[in-house]
C-alpha cells in the first residue's frame, strides 16, 4: 500500500494581515501534481485542515475544489480528512455522505460505540483507521486497540495496517510551536506512544509542525508536519511523506517530498539581532525581485522609533517583500508579558498562551499545575461537541 500523508494545511491563516491565499492555492496545486506523480493507493490529512473553526466561505471553497482535483489525478485513490483541534468537528461531518461519492471520507466526530466508522477498508490493499482529535483525558478506554484489534479480526490476508491521528506523542520535536513543553503542545497534552495501542504497520500523525519520525523501535511513528510554515519561527523544511508498505508486519518505506513556498517567511538578521540602523539597511538591500515575508529582530535598549515600522513600510515600498512586523529584543531583562500584542498577533495567539500572559502581568506563577487546570476547562468547553 503507498500512502501521502500529509497533515495541517491551516487554510485560511493570515500573517499580520496579509492574505495567504496566494501561497495556499500553489501549496494545493502541489498535492495535486505530487498525486498525479505517485500515484498513491490513500491520501491521509490528519487534522488541521482549516486554521480556525469558521472558516470564511472562500476558504472552505479552496478546500473543497482541491479535493476535487486530488480525487480527479487519482480516481482510485481513497482519501481521508480527519479533524484536528483547530477544525470545527461538525463542520467535517456536514457533507460526509455525498463526498463518498468521490472516495472522500471526512471524520470529524470520535464515536466510542461505532468503530466501525471509524475503520476504512482499502480494497486488496490495506486498511486506515482514522481517529480525529480528541483530548486524551476524554479518549475511551484502550480505544485505539479496540479499533486495532477489530482490523486484526478481519485482516486474514496481512494487509498492511495503517492509523491515523491528531495529537502530541511524548517525546517529539517541537520546534516552532511557541510556549510547548514536554508536556502539551498547541493546547494538547502528550500522550505516551505505548496508550496508542500495537498492531499497526505505520502511525501517520498531525499536529506538530515540523516533520519527523517519532523515536520508537520501529520507525514507523510520523509527523509529516505542516507544508507551508504559519510562523517565523518553522524555519525548517516543509514536507509531505510518501510511505509504501508491502505488507503487514513489514517496515515502512518512507519518502519526503518537499513543497515550494512562493513567499518564504525571512527574518533579518538571518541569526540573533541587530541595531535598528542595521536592520534598516538590511531591509534596504534585501534584493527587490523576491518576494517574501519579513520579520526584523532589533536589538534595543528601551523602545523602537515612534515611526520605526513607517520606515519598515517605506524601505520595502518598490520591493516585492513583505514586511510583516519588528520583534525587539531588549538588552536589559524585560518581562515577556511587557510585549505589547498587535492586533493579528492577539488573534493568533491560543488561549492558554494569553491565560499565561495574563498571569505573568498579575505577577502569578503560571506553573504546570495551573497549565493543566486551565487546558482541562478548555477541553471540557471543547470536548462536548466532539464525541457522539
Amino acid at each position: 500500500m503507498k500512502i501521502l500523508h500529509t497533515s495541517d494545511w491551516h487554510l485560511g491563516h493570515t500573517l499580520y494581515n496579509y492574505d495567504r491565499t496566494e501561497e495556499q492555492l500553489a501549496m494545493l496545486s502541489q498535492m495535486v501534481h505530487i498525486v498525479e506523480r505517485e500515484r498513491p493507493d490513500v491520501f491521509l490529512l490528519c487534522g488541521d485542515v482549516y486554521h480556525t473553526s469558521q472558516p470564511s466561505a472562500s476558504v472552505q471553497t479552496m478546500m473543497a475544489e482541491a479535493l476535487v482535483r486530488i480525487h480527479a489525478a487519482n480516481p482510485l485513490m481513497t482519501i481521508v480528512v480527519t479533524a484536528g483541534n483547530h477544525d470545527s468537528a461538525a463542520r467535517h461531518e456536514i457533507f460526509r455522505t455525498p463526498w463518498q461519492a468521490l472516495n472522500v471520507h471526512t471524520i470529524g466526530y470520535l464515536t466510542k460505540d461505532d468503530l466501525e466508522r471509524h475503520i476504512i477498508e482499502i480494497p486488496e490493499k490495506g486498511y486506515v483507521i482514522a481517529v480525529p482529535y480528541i483530548s486524551v483525558r476524554n479518549m475511551p478506554e484502550k480505544f485505539f486497540q479496540r479499533l486495532l484489534d477489530a482490523v486484526a479480526a478481519r485482516n486474514l490476508r496481512g494487509l498492511p495496517v495503517v492509523m491515523m491521528a491528531h495529537t502530541t506523542v511524548g517525546g517529539c520535536d517541537f520546534t516552532g510551536h511557541d510556549h510547548a513543553s514536554e508536556f502539551t503542545v498547541g493546547g494538547i497534552d502528550s500522550i505516551d506512544l505505548g496508550e496508542m495501542g500495537e498492531g499497526y504497520d505505520y502511525m501517520a500523525l498531525g499536529h506538530i509542525h515540523r516533520g519527523q519520525s517519532v523515536r520508537c523501535d520501529k520507525g514507523n511513528v510520523r509527523y509529516c508536519g505542516t507544508p507551508l510554515p504559519v510562523t517565523f519561527d518553522e524555519c525548517f523544511a516543509h514536507t509531505v511523506s510518501l510511505v509504501s508498505i508491502d505488507e503487514h508486519g513489514s517496515v515502512p518505506e518512507i519518502k519526503k517530498i518537499g513543497i515550494d513556498n512562493p513567499y518564504p517567511l525571512v527574518t533579518l538578521p538571518v541569526s540573533g539581532s541587530a541595531t535598528w540602523d542595521e536592520a534598516k539597511r538590511l531591509l534596504g538591500g534585501f534584493p527587490d525581485e523576491i518576494p517574501a515575508y519579513i520579520r526584523l529582530n532589533v536589538e534595543v535598549e528601551d523602545f523602537l522609533p515612534v515611526d520605526a515600522n513607517a520606515e519598515a513600510v517605506l524601505l520595502t515600498k518598490n520591493k516585492k517583500c513583505r514586511f510583516c512586523y519588528i520583534n525587539a529584543v531588549r538588552k536589559s531583562e524585560m518581562r515577556s508579558s511587557e510585549k505589547v500584542l498587535s492586533v493579528q498577533e492577539f488573534q493568533s495567539e491560543m488561549p492558554v498562551d494569553i491565560a499565561r500572559r495574563y498571569a505573568e502581568d498579575m505577577g502569578v506563577e503560571f506553573d504546570n499545575e495551573m497549565l493543566r487546570l486551565f487546558i482541562e476547562a478548555l477541553l471540557l468547553v471543547d470536548n462536548d461537541s466532539r464525541i457522539v
